[in-house]
């Protein structure tokens, strides 16, 4: 089975793999972030987003083939394919500052998948 992992469980990477979940049952996507609590909210009937038509879809493929979870290195370890879906606010400092992405979040991430991934 074909493993997805995708670091960031927000507006972009739950609902995202929630549908590729949903539209492909025969791969196992996992959704990992580092907040428990938005962890613990997209295992509840309480979804820490809204968007039409979410709450069934999750519901029918969590437990499934869809999970989240907080051990993002075994996660990322596992996975075949990583997907980065993590927060980029706009830089408050230096170079770009007000108009650039400020990409420590993602550098981060992409450290952190070198180090565990096979």
């Amino acid at each position: 089975m074909v493993k997805i992992c995708c670091i960031g469980a927000g507006y972009v990477g739950g609902p995202t793999m929630a549908v590729i979940a949903l539209k492909c049952p025969s791969i196992e996507v996992a959704v990992v972030d580092i907040s428990k609590s938005r962890i613990a909210a997209w295992n509840s009937d309480q979804l820490p987003i809204y968007e039409p038509g979410l709450d069934d879809v999750v519901k029918q493929c969590r437990g499934k083939n869809l999970f989240f979870s907080t051990d993002v290195e075994k996660h990322v370890f596992e996975a075949d394919i990583v997907f980065v879906s993590v927060n980029t606010p706009t830089k408050t400092q230096g170079l770009g500052a007000g108009k650039a992405a400020d990409l420590t979040y993602w550098e981060s991430a992409a450290r952190m998948i070198a180090d565990v991934s096979k």
